[in-house]
């Protein structure tokens, strides 16, 4: 993360989360895409970073992709989710966020399940705080601990 506030956002969040999940980070370099790409271009970028973050991927893990074509959740809804995925046995979940193209179709397709949090684009540094964030209020909303409100 380029900006200090962004990866000190980031960190506090992390800090929180401790407390709940055991939570690690794993990245991949994002691609430099020149302007005015082709199709052809576009999908080579992606699937250079995709093939990159499917070797992140464990074996066994529960992979939700974030896609802008996902389901959209409320914050409850998400909660739920988590419990549900964890009381099944799931509970090695891997969060994948794309670069400034989005994800490659073999990472669209090794996920699970693809969740959206809105029909906008967001860059891929701030969606992670943002999705920092609603990791931990699923988990304040699953032990009725205040904050959701």
């Amino acid at each position: 993360m380029k900006e200090k506030f962004m990866r000190d956002a980031a960190g506090e969040y992390a800090k929180r989360l401790s407390k709940y999940c055991k939570l690690s980070f794993a990245e991949v370099p994002d691609r430099k895409a020149p302007e005015n790409l082709s199709l052809k271009e576009d999908t080579k970028i992606k699937d250079e970073e995709g093939s990159g973050i499917l070797k992140k991927i464990k074996d066994g893990q529960y992979v939700i992709a974030l896609d802008i074509k996902g389901r959209q959740m409320t914050s409850e809804d998400l909660s739920k989710k988590i419990d549900s995925l964890a009381l099944s046995g799931k509970s090695d979940l891997a969060f994948v966020i794309g670069g400034s193209l989005g994800l490659s179709a073999d990472v669209l397709e090794r996920a699970d399940f693809k969740l959206s949090f809105s029909k906008m684009t967001f860059p891929h540094q701030r969606m992670k705080v943002i999705l920092l964030e609603q990791i931990y209020r699923s988990f304040r909303i699953l032990k009725n601990e205040p904050y959701h409100k």
